[in-house]
């Protein structure tokens, strides 16, 4: 069965990467959610999709220069006064139940990989017991290796663009989740099709796509039998599952 992860809990429905929204997708029955990491300045995992604070609080400048503490002085965008949460907000909330999740360990300013912040994650995910219920999914080659050289991982995601395909080919996607180790590769929803997904399931990689958020891209990724894809309303997407399963 085809899993559907909230991606920001859910953006279309709710605040994204807000506790709100991993609240409510959580309650509704989701397989998984899916957030965003950065570090704050103190060195704490933040839950944020973006490297500074404009879009989504009403905070400015970057988020790696703010403390903590400072971040959870500011709030969300229509998030009922939310701060921006701590990743150990986020796994409290999963260790009460089964849910599984999805980190992507981003990029800060600097555009550079990031091992610091993945291993603070790993350090977080431990403390909750939560590392086999985890998916590391990233960007970056570098960090996809060092979170599957960490182990214990239900499995790491290279995520690649269109753009990736078209200049390395299906060979060559291949050849970069084998050489990192990656057990699941996922790229944008518009980009996959039969044959693209029987050739990376060929060399043995589990499939997902991101941005079927409505509902032909939703149906369309439920049809092709993807192993997983995240979409910003999980609503939906369970419903028109449950609805292929009865028909």
């Amino acid at each position: 069965m085809t899993e559907i992860i909230a991606h920001r809990g859910g953006a279309i429905l709710w605040p994204e990467n807000s506790l709100l929204a991993f609240r409510r997708a959580i309650a509704a029955g989701v397989d998984a959610v899916e957030c965003d990491v950065h570090l704050s300045s103190d060195g704490v995992p933040m839950v944020m999709h973006d490297p500074t604070l404009e879009r989504t609080s009403n905070g400015e400048g970057p988020i790696a220069g703010r403390t903590a503490a400072e971040l959870a002085g500011l709030k969300l965008v229509s998030a009922d006064g939310e701060p921006p949460p701590r990743l150990s907000d986020l796994l409290s909330l999963l260790a009460e139940g089964s849910a599984g999740l999805q980190v992507e360990i981003k990029v800060g300013l600097s555009g550079k990989p990031d091992l610091a912040l993945l291993e603070r994650t790993l350090i977080e995910l431990d403390r909750f017991g939560l590392r086999p219920r985890t998916e590391v999914i990233t960007f970056e080659a570098e960090v996809a290796a060092a979170a599957v050289a960490a182990g214990g991982l239900k499995d790491v995601a290279w995520l690649f663009a269109p753009p990736m395909l078209r200049y390395l080919g299906v060979d060559g996607v291949s050849a970069v989740a084998r050489r990192v180790g990656a057990g699941l590769v996922e790229t944008h929803e518009s980009a996959m099709d039969p044959a693209l997904l029987g050739l990376l399931r060929g060399a043995g990689l589990r499939v997902g796509v991101w941005g079927a958020n409505r509902a032909p891209a939703i149906g369309r990724a439920l049809e092709l039998g993807v192993d997983a894809f995240a979409t910003d309303d999980p609503l939906l997407a369970m419903s028109m599952r449950e609805g292929m399963q009865r028909g």
